[in-house]
């Protein structure tokens, strides 16, 4: 007999997979009220937020490397997202912008209270655009709000034309879709347009831009981007 509902039947498991559900909700009306209050003091700052999301090695840090390099007009901080090490940070530092590791240990994301944890190690006076990329993951991420205004998440060529599809959450959260290494495309069985139709069956309203880091290729056009949207954003605020 089940002890908690007092039938004949064993909802053992039925009761557990509900309990687990109603605990992930929970945990996610937390994660949410911490990253309204993000969202809230990334305003007061006048600081436009990006979470910047991906599969493992489609090129998140070496975007940000050439948007650092470029965007002259703009001044760019980091909050970077990793199981383990500050490689990515010790990257972007480098190139002259300030950045805040955060080690997530086992958790394959970030969430909003780790992002709340960097937002206070960064010069947010100083700043315009605060990228945070989160750990590479093309599921978790997704489920988190972390208090950016918008989620871009990045589709390198090497990865197949499909994965829009195969993670349909990620990329139906997502406002823009960055289509990188594109200088690789020679040497892959990928297809553009197939990737468009992919993300647009998900996400009929997803902006997408397609670029190579490396090259340089189309990068003014991300970075044209970036500077509407700032400018859209400076402009909801007055």
């Amino acid at each position: 007999m089940c002890q908690e509902c007092g039938c004949s039947i064993n909802h053992k498991h039925e009761h557990s997979h509900r309990e687990e559900v109603n605990l992930f909700k929970k945990v996610l009306e937390r994660n949410d009220l911490q990253a309204e209050e993000n969202r809230e003091h990334f305003e007061e700052h006048g600081v436009f937020a990006i979470n910047l999301m991906s599969s493992p090695g489609a090129g998140k840090t070496s975007l940000l490397e050439r948007t650092i390099e470029s965007l002259s007009d703009l001044r760019v901080g980091v909050i970077e997202g990793d199981l383990e090490t500050d490689r990515d940070a010790q990257r972007i530092r480098a190139k002259g912008a300030p950045a805040v590791q955060i080690s997530t240990g086992s958790a394959c994301h970030l969430d909003a209270f780790m992002v709340h944890e960097g937002i206070h190690k960064l010069p947010l006076a100083e700043l315009d655009i605060v990228f945070i990329e989160n750990v590479g993951n093309l599921v978790c991420p997704a489920s988190y709000d972390v208090g950016a205004h918008m989620n871009v998440v990045l589709l390198s060529v090497v990865e197949g034309d499909d994965k829009p599809e195969k993670y349909p959450v990620m990329f139906r959260n997502a406002q823009l879709m960055v289509i990188t290494k594109t200088d690789l495309l020679p040497y892959v069985d990928f297809s553009i347009e197939r990737a468009i139709r992919s993300a647009r069956r998900v996400n009929p309203s997803i902006d997408i831009l397609r670029l190579s880091a490396k090259t340089g290729e189309c990068m003014e056009e991300w970075l044209e981007y970036l500077r509407f949207k700032v400018k859209a954003f400076r402009k909801s605020l007055v």
